[in-house]
């Protein structure tokens, strides 16, 4: 072996791989864009990609929602804690699938200030929002993005979600 520095040391001022592994395509040079670009969404304001914090605020105020309901429903019904678990899932499910398809909000992206539509700005409608809400009550397909801040249930039915 020579007396020059082994093959693993990095070059003089190149990042670590584990640098530009751990940080994402943008630190290896890759030029991604802005979210919402490639869908001619603008960069700010009314149309542009809503942010990670606002779309789960709206969700953990729907879901609050329906605790609240399917609580009120326990209460009156005398349901256990397992059939008003359900109950939340259900009443969940069906807000997000009706409200969504047909306006494009629910309770929670209304006080958010975001709403669901297609890039085109049309909504969901009733079977793109069903697909939706399914995909999204299975939690982990809403958990994997895309650059365009889309989950894979967003995806699946082709719709983006953006500032009011």
């Amino acid at each position: 072996m020579s007396g020059g520095k082994g093959q693993g040391a990095p070059r003089q001022g190149a990042p670590r791989w584990t640098q530009t592994w751990l940080s994402g395509a943008g630190a290896a040079g890759a030029d991604l864009g802005r979210p919402g670009e490639r869908l001619g969404l603008p960069e700010s304001g009314s149309g542009a990609v809503a942010s990670y914090g606002r779309r789960l605020v709206a969700l953990f105020v729907d879901w609050a929602l329906s605790m609240l309901v399917a609580s009120l429903l326990a209460r009156g019904l005398g349901w256990e804690a397992a059939e008003r678990s359900l109950a939340t899932l259900l009443i969940f499910g069906l807000q997000a699938w009706v409200l969504t398809a047909l306006l494009g909000v629910t309770i929670g992206k209304r006080l958010c200030g975001i709403h669901v539509v297609r890039p085109d700005g049309r909504p969901a409608g009733l079977l793109l929002g069903l697909a939706r809400t399914l995909l999204l009550l299975l939690v982990l397909p809403a958990l994997f993005w895309d650059r365009d801040y889309r989950g894979l249930h967003d995806r699946a039915a082709g719709t983006v979600v953006v500032n009011i």
